[in-house]
């Protein structure tokens, strides 16, 4: 039998949840176990308690609502997503997956649906790393001893504790988590001892599935990717003085080797394969002053390590060399494997799709999830609803009611094939 959730309490939960830092103008700011993320886990103990289910939080305040299976013995199957956002950002990034954790557990109450293992609801804490760097920061400490060594040192728990706002650069994410009343017990933290599987709902946050005229992604995989720094030494000298000829200008030679990394990586011819500049560095940036130092990020992500190795190797090849008089030199950052999601979890959401008769693909994941590092930990695996205009985190993020309750239904149905194991 196939169940479907409520349109309405999927409704409901979606404007009640946009009202927690409304920032005014259709969107939100709701930062990690500030005011309004603490008036969302208020209205999430409220919803869950209602139903039943028992609550509890970890060291890191990560939350767990959990209704009891009937085998008292059995392992949790867990739903999980995070409530902060990033600043202006939207009403749907992360929230809807706690919103479908939620609804799933209340049809089930509701309905009275049977089902063998305790399901719970999960909140993780500080996914987005907005006001207290970085993104993924509580999955990267529960799950860190299952992650590759050159993931798990980003991660250590007392340098996340010692995060400094970003607002203030004073205060730490350790103070803000004493200070929360949600610091709970590090024995509650998320195992593979006390859970079976994980599944994550989430937005698509790109356009792939609306253009395509589908509702849900089936998610297969977290594609892999690096990130280095590309800079650039050459001599300032004053803007009006100095003749052209002699000059050693970092952010000319900066342009022409940008310029020359998207000729060459477009040669290799891979559509899938996507790579951005977002940050730029220019020094002394006065506007009477020729720049000496430049540096811009590359962040390169495909599915293929071959893809991303001869990436990689265009990348390194600027390394020592001279563009318009400036000596190049390139830095790596970090770098990560792609993240496949366990096959046979996969395989209940496409049945899911496929039996509700919703309008599905396969598809990866561009950006990093909590459920990303949780792989390492247990089977789990994501489910994408479309993005209208493929439009996050920003305020004009939006996804209708009707396509995250449709969402939400094939989650329900796809845990309740996991429950069956």
């Amino acid at each position: 039998m196939m169940y479907k959730c409520s349109l309405e309490r999927t409704s409901d939960k979606i404007r009640t949840f946009s009202k927690f830092g409304d920032a005014g103008h259709g969107g939100i700011t709701r930062y990690s176990l500030s005011d309004e993320a603490k008036q969302a886990r208020e209205y999430y103990i409220e919803r869950m308690t209602k139903i039943g289910a028992t609550i509890e939080t970890d060291d890191f305040a990560n939350m767990y609502a959990t209704l009891p299976g009937s085998d008292p013995n059995a392992k949790r199957i867990v739903m999980a997503s995070h409530a902060d956002s990033v600043k202006n950002g939207g009403n749907y990034d992360g929230i809807l997956g706690v919103i479908g954790a939620m609804e799933v557990l209340e049809t089930v109450a509701a309905d009275n649906i049977p089902h063998k293992h305790p399901l719970t609801a999960m909140i993780w804490t500080n996914e987005e790393g907005s006001l207290y760097p970085p993104a993924m920061m509580s999955s990267g400490v529960v799950c860190n001893a299952y992650l590759p060594e050159g993931i798990a040192k980003n991660f250590k728990e007392e340098n996340m504790l010692a995060s400094k706002s970003v607002l203030d650069k004073i205060s730490t994410f350790g103070e803000a988590l004493e200070k929360s009343g949600y610091k709970g017990k590090k024995e509650n933290r998320l195992s593979p001892d006390n859970y079976k599987a994980m599944f994550e709902l989430h937005i698509e946050q790109g356009p792939i599935l609306e253009n395509a005229g589908l509702d849900v992604g089936v998610v297969t995989c977290v594609l892999g990717m690096f990130n280095t720094r590309v800079k650039f030494y050459g001599q300032a000298a004053h803007a009006g003085t100095f003749p052209m000829q002699y000059r050693q200008d970092a952010l000319y030679a900066a342009a022409q080797a940008l310029c020359y990394l998207h000729e060459e990586i477009d040669k290799l011819g891979y559509p899938e394969l996507v790579y951005t500049t977002g940050e730029v560095v220019v020094h002394p940036c006065v506007h009477t002053v020729i720049p000496d130092y430049v540096d811009f990020s590359l962040d390169v992500r495909h599915e293929n390590p071959e893809v991303l190795k001869q990436v990689y190797q265009i990348v390194r090849s600027l390394d020592g060399q001279e563009w318009a008089k400036c000596r190049c030199e390139v830095v790596d950052q970090w770098n990560r494997d792609t993240v496949y999601f366990d096959k046979k979890l996969v395989g209940y959401v496409k049945e899911a799709a496929e039996e509700l008769n919703t309008k599905h693909q396969y598809i990866n994941s561009g950006a990093g999830h909590d459920a990303q590092f949780a792989a390492y930990v247990l089977p789990t695996t994501m489910i994408f609803v479309s993005s209208e205009k493929g439009l996050s985190h920003c305020e004009p993020e939006h996804t209708s009611d009707e396509v995250c309750a449709e969402g939400i239904s094939v989650l329900l149905n796809a845990v309740l094939k996991c429950d069956k194991e």
